[in-house]
Order: C-alpha cells, then structure tokens, then sequence
C-alpha cells in the first residue's frame, strides 16, 4: 500500500548554507523525519499563489500547517501589538487557502504553533498578541530560538484527550495564543495559566490543532495519528462536506499592511 503523501508548509525567508546566502523555501528538518518515521511521505509546499491551492491540495493525502512568523493581526480584525512580528502576507495568503481546500475535502489537517493559531482565525476566532501580559509569565517561550518544556493536560473526551491522556510535557516556544475560540472548534488542552494549547474540529474527520511542536519527539502519537487518519480513506472531492452546519472559509483574504500601534 502506498504511503500517505503529506504536504509541509513552509518558510520563505533569507538563509545561509555554504558559500551561499539566498532567498530559501525551508523548514527544520524534524517535521520530515518524524512524519517518514511515522510511515509518511512528505512533499514541501512553500508559498505559492493562493489560486493554486486546489490544484496542490488534490495531489496530498493530509496537510501540516507548520509553525513560524506570527499570524498578520488584521486578519482578526485587530491591530498589531508592538511585540507582534511584522506580517508575512504571501505566507498567510497561501495557507489560507491550503486549509481551506483541505477541509473542504475533509481531508486531515494538523496545524502545528503558528498553524494552530491560523486554523483558529480562519474559523472567526482571534490570538492574544502578547501571551505574557496575560499570564505574567515567560514559560511559554523562555530562551529565543530553543523549545523549552512544559505541562500540558487534555481533555477528556476530545480526540487529543484520547492520544494523550492526563498531565505531559511538551516542546513549546510561543509567546502568541488562541484567545476567543473559532467556529466548530473545541479545546483539547491547556496549560494551568489556562492557555489554549489544543484544539480540534467537531466536523470534520481530523483537523486537529497544538500549540506546542510534535516534532521534537515529545509526542509522537499525534503525528501516527494524522497519518494513519492520512491512510484511511480516499482524498474527496470538495464540497463533501457542504450540508454541514458550519459554514467554510474558502476565500483567500484579502491582507493589507498593518498599521502600528500609536
């Protein structure tokens, strides 16, 4: 039987390897050892027009929405805070669309930190800007450019609960976090200042959200979960799903730059 064939979002960003210093479409190497050590097949999808979305997404078996830059605050309705990164509009416009052609063909998605927090806009909800104004703390994210540990707990009852039952550590490095929950969505975890660092769709098959990184080993049932969800069943057609109550997003939107806080 084939091996699922699962699309990575990806950064597009300046980088340095070699002699060479160049615009590059990139992504830390353990999203793709750890879902080939899941039994998948990956395949990079780096900023693209949004227009292409359908096309891309028709090849795929499951979509991971990667972490990175944080989320343009104008697609919330919200101004940037002054601690909010500068917006990455073709990042956000092309991963728009890969999400939403891939619920509607109700295929598996899980959306990892940033896409976490894009999952949730792209259902109506927003992101606190600034996590520790909020919980006076710097837990989840203490040391720039390194994961750090803390505990999380599920819910029981969702699908998170179920592959990871109780009290865990997890890798997290974030200092954004899901503020009021998006349409369709359920919490899966928290951690105890009460932040949101799980959810997941009540329609659709697997579109699972975690604000922390999978990747880095700390739990690898998550990402067995996505392929074995990738495995399962067919890539529908869109508009399978169409008589669900909830409606889907299937614009791209339309991103202007963002104006500072005064």
């Amino acid at each position: 039987m084939p091996k699922p064939l699962i699309g990575l979002t990806t950064y597009l960003a300046d980088a340095q390897w070699g002699e060479w210093e160049l615009p590059a479409a990139l992504l830390p190497a353990a999203y793709i050892s750890c879902l080939q050590a899941a039994g998948g097949r990956v395949v990079l999808l780096p900023p693209d027009a949004p227009e292409a979305a359908a096309d891309v997404v028709a090849r795929l078996d499951a979509i991971v929405l990667t972490g990175g830059e944080d989320v343009d605050p104008a697609l919330y309705g919200a101004r940037p805070h002054p601690c909010t990164g500068p917006p990455v509009h073709e990042r956000d416009r092309w991963e728009w669309a890969v999400l939403a052609e891939a619920l509607a063909r109700d295929m598996p998605v899980l959306g990892v930190c940033r896409g976490m927090q894009l999952m949730n806009v792209h259902a109506g909800g927003t992101l606190i800007q600034h996590l520790p104004e909020t919980v006076g703390h710097h837990g989840h994210n203490l040391h720039g450019g390194h994961f750090s540990p803390h505990a999380v707990t599920t819910v029981p009852g969702t699908r998170i609960g179920a592959l990871l039952p109780g009290t865990r550590q997890v890798a997290t490095h974030h200092h954004q976090a899901v503020d009021s929950l998006g349409t369709g969505l359920i919490v899966g975890a928290r951690t105890a200042d009460g932040t949101i660092e799980a959810v997941e769709s009540t329609r659709h098959r697997f579109a699972v959200g975690v604000q922390w990184h999978p990747e880095m080993a700390f739990d690898s049932a998550v990402v067995h979960a996505l392929v074995a969800a990738a495995r399962s069943a067919p890539n529908p057609a869109p508009g399978r799903i169409a008589e669900s109550k909830v409606r889907i997003r299937r614009s791209t939107p339309e991103v202007t730059p963002s104006t500072p806080m005064s």
